[in-house]
């Protein structure tokens, strides 16, 4: 018996899913697009501006062509911020798949980095990408995107154990750290205070490395 809780995340997530997938090449391309257009009107106007006959008007398409692939706004939005999210974990994949051997300072630091330039999109997009993007799917996405970066700190950092505190669980480390520095990342990018990018990455980086380093 399935719980409410359960079914009421399968209504959301169905809420927002696409009308129909497209398979023949010019749907995919109009898919395409449809969101590279809701990308761009979600940087200049936010979530509350991004309509979808502003949408359909920046992809050149009809909206009857935009309501074939998506049934509202908000299943196109969820759609622009899941590639946005796979883009980034595909970035950081790549990045500390090829540095698994260099030491602890040197690779969370580009680590922070990927993430802080992947993050430093337009504010009205990253204010969508975060105050709205939970609301769209119930914070599935946003999960999605920790727990996958989550694992990948989590296989290097077992390569790094017998440098790091034990009087934690790996895993528990990993859930705080990954969550404190999405947070302040974001509240960097979106307050933008009088802290230089190079100095906010040192002070960032020290931050996690502080938190992890074993006890003298």
């Amino acid at each position: 018996m399935s719980s409410p809780r359960r079914d009421a995340r399968r209504t959301t997530a169905a809420r927002v899913s696409p009308r129909r997938t497209p398979r023949q090449d010019r749907s995919r391309a109009t898919v395409e697009r449809i969101l590279d257009a809701a990308r761009l009107v979600l940087a200049e106007h936010g979530y509350e501006g991004a309509s979808t006959s502003r949408i359909a008007a920046t992809a050149g398409v009809s909206p009857g062509s935009l309501y074939q692939y998506f049934p509202h706004k908000d299943a196109i939005v969820s759609a622009v911020l899941q590639r946005y999210s796979d883009a980034l974990v595909s970035r950081v994949t790549h990045l500390m798949s090829g540095q698994f051997e260099q030491p602890a300072p040197v690779i969370v630091r580009s680590t922070l980095a990927v993430l802080l330039d992947g993050l430093d999109v337009e504010p009205p997009f990253l204010r969508a990408a975060i105050e709205y993007g939970p609301r769209l799917d119930d914070g599935r996405t946003l999960r999605a995107f920790e727990e996958r970066i989550g694992e990948l700190v989590l296989v290097y950092l077992t390569t790094q154990r017998r440098t790091l505190r034990d009087d934690a669980p790996l895993d528990t480390a990993v859930w705080m750290l990954v969550r404190t520095v999405e947070h302040l990342t974001v509240r960097y990018l979106l307050d933008r205070p009088p802290i230089p990018r190079e100095q906010f990455l040192e002070e960032l980086t020290r931050l996690a490395l502080n938190y992890l380093k074993a006890s003298s």
